[in-house]
């Protein structure tokens, strides 16, 4: 097999499986042996009931001394038993599976293995696994990777396919030079991939994920380095300084910080001196990047051109439509929408209207890439969450104008030293003041023992005419879905809860469709809890919701839970975040008091850094949006700032000669850099 067989070339991938990897964006052999593990199963050995802790997962040998009992919480069927050994007994409890209940014999010693987590102040093992004992010892000692599922696919599956993948396919040769590897005490690529995949312990683990993740990054730098090659453009687009600017400022509801005053300042300067604008703005969550956007998408109105304002979700593009289309109401700049949810009616007339030039600025989501989209001006692109764009589709986005400006938002608080590396391509402003009317959320770092009252809290939140956010990590070691670990929460919430209070979810094997109109419903108010993983991180803007509370906030890195806490204090109110912690180390609760006790997100940024070390391998990704498939900017800092040396190095030799040199090295920078050819 090549990289770029299909998978069905895989020893038993058939269609059905085809498809199934399919929706994960695995189509060739390539992509399935990049599909990385999102996290690692260590297998211990027998534990005894008295030694278990709340958060492991534990493997117990025991007899069931009593018959389990069966309960029904709506369409939730529990399955109880005590399970006792010489040390003592623990409950433990399996969902929506009443067979067992028959198969469970009294008096047989069973070996079971699973989640231990607390309910009503007791320890319960939650949907543990059976196994026989020459099938558990076979697993003892050994790290077996757990993959990022979709519907139809289990994780044997996918491990099968990549061992397969692994024996089976030919050209996985080194692509990086000799003395490069050297110099850093990197592995060769083929080894790197079979110890990311099946690590024989955590130094294998430590070694094959270094390598990886500096290949990233170092490919990153390279495609930086040749769009900065291109140097500064002279703009097809210069346009002028617009008094009507000052009179839109006169006519907010409120003052602009120092900060936004400074920074459209450097926004205006590059759209005025005659050369292309490529900048980036980092603003931590509610400094006001948004108005800044609004009054640089004005100013090229105002000159006779066209904007265009991405957003990561349907849900966001739509909030900032309106959002527009009542800043401009009477200001005669025309305001439009294209979503991939429009009807082909509706897309055919916006993409007409974009291409006449009926409207001025054009918010919407990726689907303003396609290559069907023709603009008749476009002299503005303004991205929102920058870190989910890579370099690939800020090069999509240049090309779909004659050269336009392109200013590039961020809420993800980066230490000034790793964005600069990270964006070299870009300038750089900081919007680094709050306006001086925001609530300062109130946070709480706390264990499971105070979550009912948490709840009561919640309720009084939600009797007073506010919503909030529970965020379920995504933490299952074994086959068990997101779907049935937030549905399982949700049901349980419902039946915590009085059936007035209206409780929704949302994870990520949800379809598109789904997820916004669960994100719509709750944006409208119809939801007064919603149950969701991290795929709400980004891509919501509900004021009226005011308490977010973070399950298992230990698994998380600073960065991410400042960006989860964002989607609260967003309004009038005041907003409270609560911290659940499962077991956490100390080293977690030294993090976790960081966030406890400050909002400013570059200030987290900075701790998250110091704190956070070479990181934790066994750690989740919490989401599949992210710009690199393994390295993390805040664990993998060292690697980031040695892969930028390097390309700097290497980028002094002109890069079209280097890469013709290495096909192999070619390929991969070209795969940042979309349609570019080297």
């Amino acid at each position: 097999m090549r990289r770029n067989d299909s998978v069905r070339a895989i020893k038993g991938v058939g269609e059905k499986a085809e498809q199934c990897f399919g929706k994960l964006n695995i189509e060739t052999v390539g992509d399935l042996l990049e599909h990385y593990p999102r996290g690692y199963d260590e297998w211990k050995p027998i534990q005894q009931v008295s030694s278990v802790s709340e958060g492991e997962t534990a493997a117990l040998e025991g007899v069931f001394a009593s018959r389990p009992t069966l309960k029904n919480f709506g369409r939730l069927k529990v399955l109880s038993a005590d399970l006792q050994d010489a040390s003592g007994a623990i409950l433990v409890t399996w969902y929506n599976m009443p067979f067992l209940r028959s198969q469970l014999k009294m008096g047989i010693r069973y070996i079971l293995r699973g989640k231990v987590g607390k309910k009503r102040g007791r320890l319960v093992v939650e949907q543990p696994k059976i196994y026989k004992k020459e099938e558990f010892y076979r697993q003892v000692g050994k790290l077996r990777p757990i993959y990022p599922l979709t519907a139809g696919l289990t994780n044997n599956m996918v491990i099968k396919a990549m061992e397969a993948a692994l024996k089976e396919t030919e050209g996985l040769n080194e692509y990086l030079p000799s003395p490069l590897r050297k110099r850093q005490g990197l592995v060769e690529y083929k080894k790197a991939l079979r110890q990311i995949h099946f690590p024989a312990d955590k130094e294998e683990l430590r070694q094959g994920r270094k390598r990886l993740v500096f290949d990233e990054l170092f490919l990153y730098q390279l495609a930086l380095s040749y769009i900065r090659k291109r140097g500064r453009e002279p703009s097809s687009h210069k346009m002028e300084a617009r008094e009507e600017i000052g009179q839109f400022v006169e006519g907010l509801p409120f003052a602009l910080t120092n900060a936004q005053k400074r920074v459209f300042g450097e926004i205006e300067k590059d759209l005025t001196d005659g050369f292309v604008m490529n900048r980036l703005v980092q603003g931590d969550v509610g400094s006001g990047k948004t108005v800044v956007a609004v009054m640089a998408l004005y100013l090229a109105a105002l000159n006779g051109g066209q904007g265009a304002f991405m957003a990561p979700t349907e849900v966001l593009a739509s909030q900032h439509y309106k959002s527009l289309c009542g800043m401009f109401a009477d200001r005669g700049v025309r305001v439009g929408l294209l979503t991939g949810s429009l009807t082909a009616k509706q897309k055919r007339e916006a993409k007409e209207k974009i291409a006449l030039g009926v409207w001025d600025v054009v918010v919407g989501t990726h689907a303003i890439l396609q290559d069907n989209v023709v603009f008749a001006n476009l002299a503005l692109v303004i991205t929102d969450e920058q870190h989910r764009f890579g370099v690939k589709q800020r090069e999509e986005l240049f090309e779909k104008g004659r050269e336009p400006h392109v200013l590039a938002m961020s809420a993800t608080p980066i230490p000034r030293t790793l964005a600069l590396v990270l964006y070299g391509d870009m300038d750089l402003s900081v919007m680094d003041e709050q306006p001086a009317d925001r609530l300062p959320i109130k946070n709480c770092v706390v264990n499971t023992d105070y979550r009912p009252n948490a709840y009561g809290f919640m309720k009084k939140q939600i009797d007073a005419g506010h919503q909030v956010y529970i965020i379920c990590p995504m933490v299952e070691e074994s086959e068990e879905s997101e779907l049935e670990s937030v549905s399982i929460y949700t049901e349980q919430l419902r039946e915590i809860f009085p059936p007035e209070i209206k409780v929704d979810s949302l994870h990520g094997k949800m379809r598109p469709r789904d997820k916004e109109d669960v994100m719509e419903r709750f944006s409208r108010g119809e939801t007064d809890i919603l149950v969701s993983t991290t795929v709400i991180e980004v891509g919501i803007d509900v004021p009226n919701a005011t308490v977010m509370m973070i399950e298992n906030a230990e698994r998380f890195g600073l960065a991410q839970l400042h960006q989860l806490r964002g989607r609260v204090g967003r309004g009038d109110a005041q907003s409270y975040c609560i911290l659940m912690t499962g077991q956490p180390s100390k080293d977690s609760m030294e993090r976790l008091s960081v966030l406890a006790g400050s909002n400013d997100g570059f200030y987290i940024a900075k701790e998250d850094l110091k704190l956070r070390g070479q990181g934790d391998l066994f750690g989740v990704r919490q989401s599949g949006e992210e710009l690199f498939a393994l390295a993390d900017i805040f664990e993998d800092a060292e690697i980031l700032t040695q892969a930028a040396k390097e390309a700097e190095a290497f980028a002094e030799e002109d890069i079209r000669l280097l890469c013709s040199k290495n096909k192999r090295l070619k390929e991969r920078v070209e795969r940042y850099l979309g349609q570019v050819t080297l």
